[in-house]
């Protein structure tokens, strides 16, 4: 039972309002309301955003490919490095770090996240006798910290456009289409470990780590739950992809799979003008990650075309480079402003940019997610998170520039609490298990770098 001096509610702000939940579920939001003597109190509740895109295990080498080599450094050469450090991680390592990364999410203001999950065998290829074992992991994670889990475990089968063979550093993801299949239904055996918030759905990773016969198959087999897959991050990958299939990636995607609310399309960056519109068409989620983007000099995605054809969002944290809710969508706001030489570029019409970034990934996200979360009304999820509007970035603005100071102004330890499916995870700033799950990710990290 929570008791917020205001509240973002589905139909705008309220003062004074009691939020109860059981199970994980909203059942009450009352607003001017008097507080119980049980209740936690708080100055800001807003809806949680899921975090809709993370490969956990690359938070382990943030700050380490960001030494120039000889020649032009670009997204390729940085996945060589990541696959030399991938091949190096043992499973209790994957936990460790996977949960220092869960509890630094729900200090940022998540409450779930979606594991773009692709690291599954042991170094070299050999499958764990548990094929499932580094889903566990990720499991064993996500129990520790109570972060709501979607998890979606990856089919890659090939090292580039046209079923090119996987190279030595790819061998830890390979699956073909059965022992991928007999992959999914063990961890969906194991899912059960977690709470009933938690989902499982699949993530072909993209078009050029599959074929076109592969990624039907897969997708016929998943007659429900999210699909994500990664789509258009890269213009040698357009390219590539064209040549090989005779149709730009997205535009391929979209004339041979009936792509729904389902689907996440992950980066979406090089898109042509039709294409967006197109994807907006679809009802599926474009997952963005501009702080990895702009590491990997991905490029911004087309968000002003996007938005004007009715197009859904969420953001994510992507390699973990820097997880920062406030970031993500500050940076998607400032790529767009960069690009067009403009402000306030993602809000169509008249507006709060703030607010529609907010509320807009909120909603994206939960979608993407299958979390029926995104607003803080009855019957939906527990997802909130609570802010501080008297910090310093925040205390000089009125409630309706409330999101645009949280989005443009503040640090993430604006945030005071955060609840994921009602479970009070972050208080008073701090993860409740943070000490713990540092002492282990520090015990990791340095059997990683010893080894």
């Amino acid at each position: 039972m929570i008791h917020a001096k205001q509240a973002l509610l589905a139909k705008g702000w309220a003062e004074n309002v009691r939020v109860t939940a059981e199970g994980g579920v909203i059942d009450g939001v009352k607003a001017d309301t008097k507080p119980a003597a049980s209740d936690v109190m708080v100055d800001t509740l807003l809806p949680a955003l899921g975090n809709l895109h993370s490969h956990a295990f690359q938070r382990a080498m943030a700050g380490m490919t960001e030494f120039r080599q000889a020649g032009r450094d670009s997204f390729w050469t940085w996945r060589e490095l990541m696959y030399r450090f991938s091949d190096r991680l043992s499973p209790e390592q994957i936990q460790a770090i996977a949960a220092q990364v869960y509890v630094e999410m729900l200090e940022a203001g998540y409450a779930s996240v979606g594991e773009f999950h692709y690291v599954h065998h042991q170094r070299g290829g050999a499958p764990y006798d548990n094929i499932a074992e580094l889903s566990e992991r990720i499991f064993a994670a996500a129990a520790q910290t109570g972060i709501g889990l979607t998890h979606l475990p990856v089919l890659y089968s090939y090292g580039g456009a046209g079923q090119v063979a996987l190279n030595a550093g790819q061998m830890r993801f390979g699956n073909d289409v059965d022992g991928f299949l007999r992959l999914v239904e063990k961890a969906k055996a194991a899912l059960g470990s977690l709470p009933p918030d938690a989902r499982i759905g699949i993530a072909p990773h993209s078009l050029r780590a599959t074929s076109p016969e592969d990624l039907a198959r897969v997708v016929a087999q998943q007659t429900q739950g999210p699909i994500h897959i990664h789509i258009a991050e890269q213009r040698r990958e357009v390219t590539d992809v064209e040549a090989w299939l005779g149709a730009r990636p997205v535009e391929w995607l979209l004339d041979h799979h009936a792509v729904d609310d389902r689907w996440c399309l992950i980066h979406a960056t090089h898109m042509t003008k039709a294409e967006t519109g197109d994807l907006a068409r679809t009802g599926a989620v474009a997952g963005l990650c501009p702080v990895t983007e702009a590491n990997l000099g991905d490029g911004p995605f087309n968000g002003s075309d996007f938005i004007a054809a009715g197009g859904r969002f969420g953001v994510g944290s992507d390699s973990n480079v820097n997880i920062s809710l406030t970031e993500e969508l500050r940076i998607l706001e400032y790529s767009q402003r960069l690009r067009d030489m403009s402000r306030n570029v993602l809000v169509p019409g008249q507006g709060s940019v703030g607010e529609f970034l907010y509320t807009s990934a909120a909603r994206g996200g939960a979608q993407a997610l299958d979390r029926n979360a995104g607003v803080i009304a009855p019957d939906r999820l527990a997802d909130l998170v609570a802010i501080n509007s008297a910090a310093p970035s925040l205390c000089a603005l009125s409630r309706d520039q409330l999101l645009d100071g949280l989005v443009f102004a503040a640090k993430d330890t604006i945030v005071t609490d955060v609840w994921s499916a009602g479970r009070h995870v972050v208080q008073a700033g701090r993860h409740i298990a943070r000490d713990v799950v540092f002492e282990a990710y520090c015990a990791a990290m340095k059997g990683l770098l010893d080894g």
